[in-house]
C-alpha cells in the first residue's frame, strides 16, 4: 500500500498498534504493522530497558513511542512533584471509600511510603525527559495524548526527523493541533478505550478530514478491531488506523488472564466512560470499581493526577487477588478497553492479529470493487 502514513513511517500496511507491552510492539512491527509503545508509568531507566529490548527483537522494523502530556492538570505542571508530596492532598473521604471497597472485594491496599520519591502520575516534565531517552533509539514516531504537544516535543521531532502525532477527539482539537505543527492526527472516536471524547469514529473522522483540508495525514481510531473496519475508515479518507484494544486480547499483552477472560465474555455494551481511573473521562470495562464510583452517595472522582494515586494501587491489588481465584476481587477487575470489545471472541497472538487484519482488509476491498464491477 502507498499512503502518506506508509511513506512517513517506512511501512507497507498502515496498521498502528498502541500497547504498553514491548512484546506486542515488537510482534506487530515484525509482522508488517507498526508498534507504538505506551511510555506512561515508566521511569527513565525502565524506558531505556524496554526500548533496548525492542531494538533487539524487532528485526530492524520501525516502531514508535507514545507519551501522555496533559495540557490541563490539577497540579498545573509544577516541577519536582512526587507521589508522596501529592498523597497528603487526597481527601480522607476518598481513602475511606477505597478502603471499604477493598474490604468488600477481598484485596489489601499496599502501604504508602511517606518518603517515596517516585514521580507523580502523568508528570509532564518526566514525559519530556523520556523523549531524550527515546531519541537514543531508532524510533520513527512520537505521539502525544490529552492536548497539544508542548513546543519542545514538536521541536525535538523536527530536529530528529521523526513525525509527531497527536490524538484528537473533536474537530476543534484537530484544528488546534494542525496550527501547532503536528505531523499526523490520530482522530479517535468515543468508542475507543482509554481517554476519549463523545463523538463516534464514523462521524468524527470525516468531519476532521473535511475541516483540515488535507493539511496532515489522518489515522482513524476508536473501535477498530478488524481489517474490514480498517478498510471502511480508509474509504472515509483516513490514511491508516490506530488501534489499541484489539491487542489486549493477545497472550503477549500486559493485562491479566482474568481480564482477558472478561474481554472474551463482554459485549460492546459492557464498557463505560468514567473518571474513576484517572480523573478524566476514559472508557474501560464496566466492573464493581466503575459501578461503585457511579453509585449515589459516592464521592466524585478526584481531578487528574490525584485520582490515580488511589485507583492504580487498588486496581493492581484486586488484580492480584483475582488471579488467586477470589470471586469478589474478580468483580472489581477492569482495564481501559473500547466498545470494540464486543468483537473479541478469542485470544490470538499479536502477529496473527496483524495477518488477520491484512486478510480482512483485502476481502473488504474485493467486496467493494465487486459492487462497482461491470
Amino acid at each position: 500500500m502507498r499512503t502518506p502514513i506508509c511513506e512517513m513511517l517506512g511501512i507497507d500496511f498502515p496498521l498502528l498498534a498502541f500497547s504498553h507491552c514491548r512484546d506486542v510492539v515488537a510482534a506487530v512491527s515484525r509482522a508488517g504493522g507498526f508498534g507504538v509503545l505506551g511510555a506512561t508509568g515508566h521511569t527513565l531507566e525502565s524506558l531505556e530497558t524496554e526500548l533496548a529490548w525492542i531494538d533487539a527483537h524487532v528485526d530492524g522494523k520501525p516502531y514508535g513511542l507514545d507519551v501522555l502530556i496533559p495540557e490541563n492538570l490539577a497540579t498545573g505542571g509544577a516541577k519536582g512533584l512526587t507521589r508522596a508530596s501529592l498523597a497528603d492532598k487526597v481527601p480522607a473521604e476518598h481513602r475511606a471509600f477505597v478502603g471499604e471497597l477493598a474490604e468488600r472485594h477481598h484485596f489489601t491496599m499496599p502501604e504508602e511510603r511517606a518518603d517515596s520519591d517516585a514521580p507523580a502520575p502523568f508528570d509532564p516534565n518526566l514525559a519530556l525527559a523520556m523523549l531524550d531517552v527515546a531519541f537514543r533509539h531508532p524510533i520513527k514516531l512520537i505521539a502525544n495524548a490529552l492536548g497539544v504537544p508542548p513546543q519542545a516535543m514538536i521541536d525535538l521531532g523536527k530536529r530528529h526527523g521523526v513525525p509527531v502525532a497527536a490524538l484528537v477527539g473533536a474537530k476543534e482539537h484537530a484544528l488546534r493541533q494542525v496550527a501547532a505543527g503536528v505531523d499526523i492526527l490520530v482522530v479517535q472516536g468515543g468508542e475507543a478505550g482509554g481517554h476519549c471524547g463523545e463523538v463516534s469514529t464514523m462521524v468524527l473522522v470525516p468531519e476532521v478530514i473535511r475541516a483540515i483540508g488535507g493539511a496532515v495525514p489522518v489515522l482513524a481510531a476508536g473501535g477498530i478491531m478488524t481489517g474490514a473496519q480498517m478498510a471502511g475508515a480508509m474509504a472515509m479518507g483516513a490514511d491508516g488506523v490506530w488501534t489499541g484494544s484489539v491487542w489486549l486480547a493477545t497472550p503477549e499483552s500486559e493485562c491479566s488472564d482474568v481480564f482477558r477472560d472478561k474481554m472474551v465474555a463482554a459485549t460492546s455494551r459492557d464498557t463505560v466512560r468514567s473518571k474513576s481511573r484517572t480523573g478524566k473521562p476514559s472508557r474501560q470495562l464496566r466492573s464493581a470499581w466503575t459501578d461503585a464510583w457511579d453509585a449515589p452517595g459516592s464521592p466524585d472522582p478526584l481531578p487528574m493526577p490525584y485520582q490515580s494515586l488511589i485507583s492504580e494501587p487498588a486496581i493492581r491489588a484486586c488484580d492480584r487477588a483475582a488471579e488467586k481465584g477470589d470471586a469478589a476481587a474478580r468483580e472489581m477487575v477492569t482495564y481501559f478497553v473500547g466498545q470494540g470489545v464486543g468483537l473479541i471472541d478469542q485470544v490470538r497472538p499479536a502477529g496473527q492479529v496483524v495477518q488477520d487484519f491484512k486478510l480482512e482488509f483485502a476481502e473488504a476491498m474485493e467486496r467493494m470493487i465487486g459492487l462497482v464491477a461491470d
